[in-house]
């Protein structure tokens, strides 16, 4: 199986499977001398483990990660990173039923007909208990990157949307709440909607908008290599993202360019922030913004007409332990992406400018 790496100088590839022994990863290109707030790393863990709210998957899992290598006395080393998140709350006879069974828009049915063979339990591979990894090396990048903010939050569940710009919005209140929502009246109204969706047995998607603040000018690599094009990589490769858009994005579509245009002030900012803080593909200094479309989770206690591996018709329901809506939960992962495609760039940058 290839495309288990990210990144190209700051690059973690990850391994392991939902129902295995462990799920955990490798980090290369980590700068040496970082001293590691291994709490901070813990508490992004804590911000994506499964049991964490009644409204997410009630799967108890202590998500502690366990460090090989690339530390030493607390700092990075330069050296490989290795560590290791062991599964301890697998309850693999949930999926029994699904052996020879493909699943309404799952990967099922698709890495069957890949490689032959499929991990059931949980979805294998293809299981969203990867991301913890990302987690992990988002956390690291985030304190190689210190003086750059990435702040991610829920905006949307269903068709409730929080009605504020970014710029009115609180980012310390973003945990102060469950949905992961800094406008509490909006961030009821969304616990409120995926509560209902629960106790129908169904799920509900959403959308989280990310705002990295900070961000140096010059970040990005034309032509194929543009800063956004990377953050949309990251994004997409998030288990159940349907879409990615930044600056104005897809609003931008429907205005003239005169309106659309960012105009410039003496200092090389810009009045409006309608390019999203980058244009050309590099960073300009500005804030850059962005918005992540998740789908509604595939698997519901409803049940649903499917096919098996003998193409036969069949009738099944989900069972075990869900989450109704995975926004909350997918927070800190796309903080971690962001955090993962700007370390890397930066360290580029810092190459171009033999600034180290």
């Amino acid at each position: 199986m290839a495309g288990n790496s990210f990144g190209k100088l700051f690059k973690l590839t990850t391994f392991g499977e939902s129902h295995g022994t462990a799920i955990g990863g490798i980090i290369d290109g980590c700068p040496a001398g970082i001293q590691l707030d291994f709490e901070a790393i813990q508490n992004e863990m804590n911000r994506r483990k499964p049991g964490q709210s009644k409204i997410v998957t009630q799967r108890k899992e202590p998500d502690t990660v366990e460090f090989y290598s690339g530390i030493f006395e607390g700092q990075t080393t330069g050296t490989p990173i290795g560590f290791v998140i062991h599964n301890t709350n697998q309850k693999s006879k949930d999926y029994s039923h699904i052996k020879d069974v493909y699943r309404p828009s799952h990967a099922d049915y698709t890495y069957d007909k890949k490689y032959g063979i499929r991990d059931y339990r949980g979805g294998g591979r293809s299981s969203a208990r990867e991301t913890a990894c990302r987690v992990v090396a988002g956390s690291i990048a985030k304190q190689c990157i210190n003086e750059i903010d990435i702040n991610a939050f829920t905006s949307s569940v269903g068709d409730i949307f929080v009605q504020k710009p970014y710029q009115d919005l609180d980012f310390s209140m973003i945990e102060s709440n469950m949905i992961r929502c800094p406008d509490e009246v909006a961030a009821e109204k969304m616990i409120t909607k995926v509560q209902e969706v629960k106790k129908q047995g169904d799920t509900i998607g959403g959308t989280i908008t990310c705002v990295i603040q900070n961000v140096p000018a010059g970040l990005g690599e034309p032509v194929f290599d543009k800063l956004h094009a990377e953050l949309g990589k990251a994004m997409l490769s998030i288990n159940a993202v349907k879409g990615f858009e930044y600056g104005s994005g897809f609003c931008g579509a429907k205005m003239l360019g005169s309106a659309h245009n960012d105009k410039f002030k003496e200092d090389g900012s810009t009045l409006t922030n309608l390019s999203g803080g980058v244009q050309g593909g590099i960073s300009n200094g500005m804030d850059i913004y962005f918005r992540v479309a998740f789908k509604p989770v595939a698997t519901t206690l409803q049940k649903q007409e499917t096919i098996n591996s003998k193409g036969e018709t069949v009738e099944m329901q989900g069972k075990g332990r869900h989450d109704p809506c995975v926004v909350p939960r997918a927070v800190p992962i796309v903080e971690a992406m962001a955090a993962l495609v700007i370390a890397d760039y930066m360290i580029l940058r810092r190459q171009e400018t033999k600034d180290w």
